[in-house]
């Protein structure tokens, strides 16, 4: 139990981007957007997406699960206005925000483990 808590404390990132997933999977339904399918499938695949590239770094750390949630981030924040749902604020909004949120939490989980020693990933 002890190795599993000093994991979680060192990959602290990831469990927020799990999170993130998670929301982002609940989000068209607790944000209303569920009528405009481009949004919604959006947020659901990339939720789906981020929560298991977060669940695998969790497992095992590996610097290019981070690089492709940090893609994933930029993708969410960008999703909007390439797949045109900026007249939607809900789902615009929830995408910016946690597109910011996962990918620079990836961006912060790879600086992290460059600092530190192998043996505390």
């Amino acid at each position: 139990m002890r190795k599993v808590t000093e994991a979680l404390s060192y990959r602290w990132q990831d469990v927020v981007n799990l999170i993130a997933g998670v929301w982002l999977i609940a989000a068209p339904w607790v944000l209303g957007f569920t009528q405009e399918t481009t949004a919604a499938w959006n947020a659901w695949v990339l939720g789906v997406i981020v929560a298991v590239a977060a669940a695998a770094a969790l497992m095992a750390f590996h610097e290019w699960e981070e690089w492709v949630s940090a893609a994933l981030g930029l993708w969410l924040i960008a999703s909007p206005w390439i797949l045109g749902f900026t007249g939607l604020a809900a789902a615009t909004w929830n995408a910016i925000v946690v597109g910011i949120v996962v990918g620079g939490l990836a961006l912060w989980a790879i600086y992290d483990a460059r600092r530190q020693p192998a043996t505390a990933r």
